[in-house]
């Protein structure tokens, strides 16, 4: 399934009107951390793992 220009503009507004403009960047931090945390989980790191 692609996504065209327009349907990505509905879906930022939802997001823009649902969470508002000032919540914007605490999301897009959060899920910077989650794909991060994934990305580490697939290839194995461990954070925990000192050594």
């Amino acid at each position: 399934m692609k996504f065209g220009v327009q349907e990505l503009i509905i879906i930022l507004l939802i997001v823009i009107i649902v969470f508002g403009p000032t919540q914007i960047p605490k999301l897009k931090k959060m899920f910077k951390k989650s794909t991060k945390d994934i990305k580490d989980a697939v290839v194995g790191k461990d954070d925990d793992q000192d050594a």
